[in-house]
C-alpha cells in the first residue's frame, strides 16, 4: 500500500477519534468512547508504519496539520462551530505548509 494512503488512513482515523471524543461527553456515553480508543488505536498504529519510510518530523506534520483542517471543518458542519475570518486564515496557512513540504521538502518520499 502507497505509504501517502496509509498516511491519509491514519489522519481518517484520527479525525474519527477526535470526532467521537466530542460525542462521547467527556466519556461519559460508551458508544463513543469506545469508538475514540479504537480509531486512535488503528490511527498510532498506521503512523507507526509510516514512520519506516518517512522522518517523523515530517510525518508529525502532515499528520497533525490535515488533522486539524479536518477536524475544524467536521466541527464547523457537524457540531456548528463558528470559524472566524482568523481561523480559516489559519487554517488556509496550515494546508499550505502542508503543500510546501509536500511539493518541495526534499525531507519526504516522492
Amino acid at each position: 500500500m502507497p505509504i501517502y494512503l496509509i498516511l491519509a488512513l491514519a489522519v481518517l482515523f484520527e479525525t474519527v477519534g477526535t470526532t467521537a471524543l466530542k460525542a462521547s461527553d467527556q466519556f461519559s456515553k460508551v458508544g463513543p468512547s469506545v469508538v475514540v480508543v479504537l480509531a486512535y488505536a488503528v490511527s498510532f498504529y498506521l503512523l507507526s508504519i509510516t514512520l519506516k519510510t518517512m522522518s517523523v518530523g515530517i510525518v508529525y506534520a502532515l499528520w497533525s496539520g490535515l488533522g486539524i483542517v479536518m477536524i475544524a471543518t467536521i466541527g464547523w458542519i457537524v457540531f456548528g462551530q463558528k470559524l472566524d475570518l482568523a481561523a480559516v486564515g489559519g487554517l488556509a496557512m496550515i494546508i499550505g505548509g502542508i503543500a510546501v513540504i509536500h511539493l518541495f521538502s526534499n525531507s519526504v518520499t516522492h
